[in-house]
């Protein structure tokens, strides 16, 4: 579960069918994977996300295992992702992995025996927020098809954004309305995205003119991680707020959503408005989960995607790149095959197979 384009649409409405079993019938489903274990590999910070998989997995009987501080790791030694992922699969019968850089989670299932679940792969991309998002969505709205979705905040950097937007290519006739400020405007892999699905996009500077017409106003904060200059993150973090006042001007069944945390875009007065569901979708995100960690950890262990390669190619399993591979570099410094620079290849038409920057 690298991206949400790794879901049929049939499998994503599976998996919503049994979203809703669980929340009407919990207690079917309390023993469900005893006996399996979820490896937790969190090399960034995280609340929202490694709880809620931490604890889906004990409701459904099940036991978790890894680290959220790298540096309490043998990485802190220099170990490479490849082997912590090769010795992590012979433990677990899924992996959960965030990493700060880019295309992290498609390098780690080339290794791994075991599924993999993208919980966050730097700016690129969240499959399993966009779970959470697209179960929230349809639960209060009865479906995505036809929505009006203002997406606010740091549209550059912001993971869930990007894996929101990749999603809402499934559905028909969805009208998006991006707020920002140039500084922190959509990448271009994500707006050729929706060109391609033939997605209405709008982009509009001032929240209090685009809030009247939203079915569902998305909200992120300004990521201060993501800065490489303080003063850069302290110049643009306020520039998007969410207060009462400009909530005035909302329809009365709209509906105010956050990947959270928050960071000071939405006024705490707002909490009290019986339109701010961001708690109700994080609680709903445990359950998205439960659903997803039920299909992944019984599939079967397979050959990893390095060995399979190699045979087929008559490479040793530990020759690197060839010669060819070795030049060409993805000219994003955030990507993954900057700081594992074993990777295979990574272009695709063009595109970086990891972070789907443009490599030309």
């Amino acid at each position: 579960m690298i991206d949400f384009s790794d879901l049929t649409q049939r499998e994503w409405q599976h998996l919503y069918h049994r979203f809703e079993d669980i929340l009407e019938h919990p207690g079917d489903y309390r023993d469900a994977l005893r006996g399996q274990t979820l490896a937790s590999l969190f090399y960034e910070p995280s609340t929202r996300t490694r709880l809620s998989f931490e604890a889906a997995m004990q409701r459904l009987g099940g036991g978790v295992f890894g680290f959220s501080d790298p540096m309490a790791s043998s990485v802190a030694k220099g170990e490479t992702l490849k082997d912590t992922v090769i010795m992590v699969t012979g433990y677990s019968d899924a992996m959960v992995m965030r990493h700060p850089c880019e295309g992290a989670a498609l390098a780690a299932s080339l290794f791994s025996a075991r599924p993999v679940i993208n919980a966050g792969d730097g700016c690129h991309c969240h499959p399993t927020q966009t779970l959470t998002d697209l179960a929230a969505i349809t639960r209060l709205f009865g479906g995505v098809d036809g929505l009006r979705i203002g997406l606010c905040g740091d549209l550059k950097y912001g993971r869930t954004i990007h894996s929101l937007l990749t999603a809402l290519c499934r559905f028909g006739g969805v009208k998006v309305t991006l707020v920002s400020v140039p500084e922190l405007a959509l990448p271009a892999y994500a707006k050729r995205a929706c060109d391609a699905a033939g997605i209405q996009v709008a982009e509009e500077p001032d929240l209090r003119s685009a809030i009247g017409d939203l079915d569902i106003l998305y909200m992120t904060r300004v990521q201060r991680e993501r800065f490489a200059d303080p003063a850069e993150y302290e110049r643009l973090k306020d520039r998007v707020i969410l207060t009462p006042d400009i909530l005035s001007g909302a329809r009365k069944d709209m509906r105010i959503m956050h990947p959270l945390p928050r960071a000071g875009e939405i006024d705490m007065e707002v909490d009290r408005d019986p339109r701010a569901v961001y708690f109700e979708q994080a609680r709903l995100g445990m359950v998205i989960r439960m659903a997803l960690l039920l299909e992944m950890c019984r599939l079967p262990s397979f050959t990893p995607a390095y060995i399979r390669d190699d045979t087929e190619s008559g490479r040793h399993t530990n020759s690197g790149r060839t010669p060819s591979q070795a030049v060409l570099r993805c000219p994003n410094l955030s990507c993954i095959t900057h700081k594992e620079p074993y990777l295979p290849l990574p272009a695709g038409d063009g595109v970086c197979r990891y972070c789907d920057s443009s490599l030309t």
